[in-house]
């Protein structure tokens, strides 16, 4: 056997084996298949796609690769496929603990023009997000929650496929977003799993028809896991929340922590962490829903938050961001039509908020805040957005072209499309 011969397989279309899968995947993590030759199999599954049976199979050697995280009590976790914007774990995991819920989270870094949770985590000073299985058990054990990234070995083969997906078009490939986000949740010892999946031009699925696909295919390997996974299928054609960069997506998360949030993540998280709770606590979700609000609005889900910086070693109150700032001015009258997410998340790449190749080293301090969301009305010479740059700049205009102003009213865009269950 040997990786030419199934790259060629998949290149002619043909089923890959449980057996082929794994001496591509071990001899990629041991080194000795190199970046070039797993790259042309990531992209020839990307371009020619697997069966459900493949992607399975996929999942559990990619399970298999590293240790097993199991807990004396229920956990319940909570995946984003990642969006622009997308600031949600920060805020639903001290929610969700707040109300009584452990939620063990291992989170992963950036993918493509989308931020990830770690890179955000890590722009607050001091922030440890290399913890220890043991490290990681037990801050969840005596306090209810934990943000962290993947441990050496935990996936190992995950960790490594999922950087080299983002520096080699390979992301928005449906059995590879599966059979990562599952492994991951599978062997982090969850029993319950509620996946937020984005769907929009900001996201990997651009369409609702893929995004239930992957949803379906998700729900299908949890449950021949013996895992209850529900798939949230939400709205990514504009960026979640206003801030979009490392260290702002973190200040507009403690302001949403703080009752002040946007309206946008405020309804998401609220909705999700009433998921979550009702998975771990058997009570309908819409009994929560009250409750759930108030945990945000008081302050409690704060003070978790606070609780879990404190615990990893941050300092919440040294979370820098860039001083230089150059405003995006409304040439017209009328009301924002549309954002487009993806253009704004690849304009804050470019600025340094994320990555091109899998060692860039990220700028926590720059990135994009918008000043208007979709339906917004706009008056000629209004802050339409704020640029937030260090060593490199942006043209206004390219920022400018992302918004689509029209002379009619524009409906306010629905935020969360369906809940897949079965």
């Amino acid at each position: 056997m040997n990786i030419l011969d199934i790259i060629a397989k998949k290149v002619k279309k043909l089923e890959l084996t449980k057996n082929e899968l794994e001496f591509a995947v071990t001899g990629y993590v041991k080194g000795e298949i190199p970046d070039y030759q797993m790259s042309a199999l990531l992209m020839a599954i990307m371009l020619n796609g697997m069966t459900e049976k493949e992607t399975a199979c996929l999942t559990e050697v990619m399970l298999n690769s590293g240790d097993k995280l199991t807990f004396d009590y229920n956990i319940v976790d909570k995946h984003s496929t990642g969006g622009v914007g997308d600031k949600t774990t920060l805020v639903l995991v001290p929610l969700v603990a707040s109300l009584g819920t452990k939620v063990a989270k291992m989170s992963g870094r950036g993918l493509g023009h989308t931020g990830g949770t770690i890179d955000k985590l890590e722009a607050i000073e001091g922030f440890n997000t290399n913890l220890t299985v043991e490290e990681f058990k037990k801050e969840v054990e005596e306090i209810g929650a934990s943000i962290a990234g993947q441990t050496g070995d935990l996936c190992p083969a995950d960790k490594k496929i999922y950087a080299l997906r983002d520096v080699t078009g390979t992301v928005a490939s449906i059995p590879l977003i599966a059979s990562s986000i599952m492994s991951k949740k599978l062997a982090s010892g969850a029993n319950k799993i509620v996946i937020d999946l984005k769907v929009g031009i900001g996201a990997l699925m651009t369409n609702l028809e893929d995004a239930r696909k992957l949803a379906n295919l998700m729900v299908k390997i949890g449950r021949l896991s013996g895992k209850e996974v529900i798939v949230v299928l939400t709205n990514m054609n504009e960026p979640l929340g206003y801030a979009v960069g490392n260290a702002l997506e973190v200040h507009e998360a403690i302001d949403t922590l703080k009752g002040q949030g946007p309206k946008d993540l405020e309804e998401l998280v609220i909705n999700l962490a009433s998921l979550m709770v009702s998975l771990d606590q058997n009570i309908p979700m819409e009994i929560l829903l009250e409750n759930v609000e108030r945990a945000l609005k008081d302050g409690e889900a704060y003070e978790k938050f606070k609780e879990i910086i404190l615990y990893q070693g941050g300092d919440i109150n040294n979370i820098k961001i860039a001083d230089n700032i150059t405003e995006v001015i409304a040439e017209n009258d009328g009301y924002v039509k549309s954002i487009d997410a993806l253009k704004i998340g690849e304009l804050a790449r470019r600025l340094g908020a994320g990555r091109v190749k899998k060692d860039d080293i990220i700028n926590p301090k720059v990135g994009i805040v918008l000043t208007k969301k979709v339906s917004d009305e706009v008056k000629k010479g209004d802050v339409l957005a704020k640029i937030y740059y260090d060593n490199t700049i942006i043209p206004t205009q390219d920022v400018l072209e992302c918004f689509k102003i029209t002379k009619e009213k524009v409906e306010k865009p629905k935020l969360i499309y369906e809940i897949i269950k079965e």
